[in-house]
């Protein structure tokens, strides 16, 4: 069953509580929070304390992705404020492998982003420490942007390349584009303004936990 991580920027800032309450009431799997640093991405947003009001508030896993030019000076701040996996770009400059140890000694999954531009094969040197690869459908920054289809190629040259773990996807993806990712190889979908936006977020999430993945044969 694909899961489903609502980011929460998407959701009302003046009422962030009253919204990630209602992803977990609507069966979300996890809750994504997205970390700018107004350097790598041309925005900001999120702090270890966000994450540590939502780890004592809600229990649902929280899955923090950093989007920062020098992840590490922050990492030990989000693994204790409760972090249950941390994501970081395989763009950065740092020893992506030496942080992906330490996000595993605190006991939390690990994780390598590719912003759209960078190929798949630069997740390679991570398939074996790596426990998801979350795959840019957007350029990261700002959420509400339409899905780049490119990036499905990505996905299943993933699948291809023999990574077997979570294959996360986060940008523009929506209800009518989620099963063409899955049929690639997607295992998490990232949604934003899909979900918090929508009228019934429950019955969204009972149709999304319904579909089923449909392997692609030939390889595209």
């Amino acid at each position: 069953m694909i899961k489903i991580a609502p980011s929460i920027l998407a959701a009302d800032p003046l009422h962030l509580g009253q919204d990630v309450r209602r992803a977990v009431d609507a069966g979300c799997d996890w809750i994504h929070v997205d970390v700018m640093d107004a350097h790598f991405v041309p925005n900001l947003a999120y702090t270890p304390e966000t994450v540590k009001c939502l780890h004592e508030e809600f229990d649902i896993p929280l899955d923090v992705h950093l989007m920062m030019t020098d992840p590490e000076t922050l990492l030990d701040a989000f693994l204790r404020a409760g972090a249950s996996s941390v994501t970081v770009h395989a763009e950065i400059s740092g020893d992506v492998n030496r942080l992906l140890e330490k996000i595993h000694s605190a006991g939390a999954l690990a994780g390598v982003a590719l912003k759209p531009g960078t190929p798949a094969e630069a997740a390679l040197p991570y398939f074996h420490t790596a426990d998801l690869l979350l795959a840019m459908t957007v350029e990261p920054g700002f959420g509400g942007q339409k899905l780049d289809p490119a990036v499905l190629r990505k996905i299943r040259a993933l699948r291809d390349l023999g990574y077997r773990g979570e294959i996360e996807a986060d940008g523009g993806i929506r209800p009518d584009n989620l099963q063409l990712l899955m049929d690639r190889g997607l295992t998490v979908a990232v949604m934003g303004t899909a979900l918090f936006r929508c009228g019934d977020m429950r019955a969204v999430v009972d149709e999304l936990h319904r579909m089923q993945p449909n392997p692609l044969q030939e390889k595209e």
